[in-house]
């Protein structure tokens, strides 16, 4: 009778670690990279660079993606902080370690309410809650927009609007910089040649050319409100992008924000060519602002400088170049006709203008 009682209970154990098991083969065979969801969980996930390539990490990170999105009822042991050999670690790939969690396994017999609480717990350790580069830049993004409207709104007193004025390039600029060391990192070396190299790499992007942007009017005495809509108009599309992706069951975002990120996230071409016109129209105000007590030479030098680079650089050419294409066929005529001596100073612009 008790080796009867003992061929039971182990049948019984079988029994329950089978579903397991088969529960690992399916995640094991699961295809993550064509879900598009595993890239986006992978790349929010915060690991060292050295601890990023290593198999276990990632085969350990692939059971908790399908525990969150696939099955909720697999079981994802810790990953252990200690190294292990190869022979160890090929056979913890086929028998899983014992872990001081291995009383979750089993059910709890006491009531159905307690299996549901654990399983929502375990589900809840499962998800990654780090602050991940997307979520930093958001946060930013979102503060940025708040500001800037508050100094843009005419009914803001003035000292609060010129604060918020300061702040939101400030905000941006802080942006460009976390955005720039993450994507791109430092120079592999601190010699002229690997900085020659890195900056080329970098001088092209959004990020540093809305960087360059910062700096040139925070450190301006001449405050133009106008001057706000090209780090607004980012600002807005980055932050619905990260509310459409992240909140978009909640009740907040489909009764207050929904139809706002729907409309900035379908309509970029838009925001793209508004951009670019307060860009330029900016260049031409500070030419203008030569004339005024707040003159400001070296500024409007370097705005256009900036303005040559977007003209060229690949991420904000397409407007820029298209709009400058209509300015020359609405000036040139009127240049030919009526003010025909301008002809060659505006050639001359021209060759400096084109010349990369």
């Amino acid at each position: 009778m008790v080796r009867l009682s003992e061929r039971k209970l182990d049948k019984m154990g079988e029994e329950e670690e089978d579903p397991q098991k088969m529960k690992n083969i399916s995640a094991a065979a699961y295809d993550y990279d064509n879900d598009p969801r595993w890239s986006d969980y992978w790349s929010n996930i915060l690991i060292p660079p050295h601890m990023s390539s290593r198999s276990d990490v990632i085969t350990h990170y692939k059971r908790k993606f399908y525990h969150r999105y696939i099955d909720p009822d697999l079981v994802v042991e810790p990953m252990t902080t200690t190294t292990r050999t190869a022979s160890q670690s090929a056979s913890s790939a086929t028998t899983p370690p014992l872990s001081s969690s291995a009383s979750e396994r089993r059910p709890s017999q006491n009531s159905g309410s307690t299996a549901r609480v654990s399983r929502a717990s375990s589900t809840a350790n499962s998800a990654p809650l780090s602050w991940d580069r997307h979520t930093i830049q958001f946060s930013v993004n979102a503060c940025v927009s708040v500001v800037t409207v508050l100094a843009i709104l005419p009914l803001v007193p003035k000292s609060l609007s010129s604060r918020a004025y300061r702040l939101s390039f400030m905000g941006t600029l802080c942006s460009s910089i976390y955005s720039i060391y993450s994507l791109h990192g430092k120079p592999r070396a601190w010699n002229l040649q690997a900085l020659q190299v890195w900056f080329q790499s970098v001088i092209v992007t959004k990020d540093f050319i809305h960087f360059i942007y910062c700096l040139t009017f925070i450190s301006s005495n001449l405050q133009l409100k106008f001057a706000l809509l090209p780090i607004l108009l980012p600002a807005l599309e980055h932050s619905s992008k990260f509310l459409r992706r992240n909140f978009r069951q909640s009740s907040l975002y489909r009764k207050y924000l929904e139809e706002l990120c729907v409309w900035v996230e379908s309509n970029p071409t838009t925001l793209g060519i508004l951009s670019s016109q307060a860009e330029i129209g900016i260049g031409f105000l500070l030419i203008i602002s030569l004339l005024s007590s707040q003159r400001n030479i070296v500024q409007t030098f370097m705005y256009w400088q900036l303005l040559k680079l977007m003209y060229h650089a690949p991420v904000t050419a397409g407007y820029h170049q298209i709009f400058w294409r209509k300015v020359g066929t609405t000036v040139r005529p009127l240049i030919h006709k009526h003010a025909p001596f301008l002809n060659s100073p505006v050639s001359a612009i021209q060759k400096w203008w084109f010349r990369q």
